[in-house]
């Protein structure tokens, strides 16, 4: 493809593959889709998960490691930004598909 080398071509499936992994889960998804807004602590990650801090914080510990996320502490609270860029259009993407209202058919 446009010139990319065989060895080039594999690091970057490399890459895909474990990025799509992480958004193979629905917990990682839904945070990272919450994160496509900007910024936001984990508090109001745990609101809109429904879930506990301490799954909430796991799985963005996770995604920090994998270069997804990244924060910034303010005192003590901590708020989570995605970092990589490129998922913002994936993010987008799979919002369009799987999330947006079918529009109402209009009658003739």
């Amino acid at each position: 493809m446009d010139g990319f080398s065989a060895q080039a071509m594999d690091k970057a499936a490399d890459e895909a593959a474990n990025v799509l992994k992480v958004l193979a889960n629905p917990a990682r998804l839904r945070l990272l889709c919450a994160l496509t807004g900007g910024e936001q602590c984990v508090g109001d990650l745990e609101h809109a998960l429904g879930a506990s801090q301490s799954y909430v914080s796991g799985q963005l510990a996770r995604m920090r490691a994998d270069g997804l996320v990244t924060c910034d502490r303010d005192g003590r609270t901590i708020r989570y930004r995605i970092a990589d860029e490129r998922l913002i259009p994936i993010l987008q993407s799979l919002y369009a598909v799987f999330c947006s209202l079918p529009e109402p058919a209009l009658d003739a």
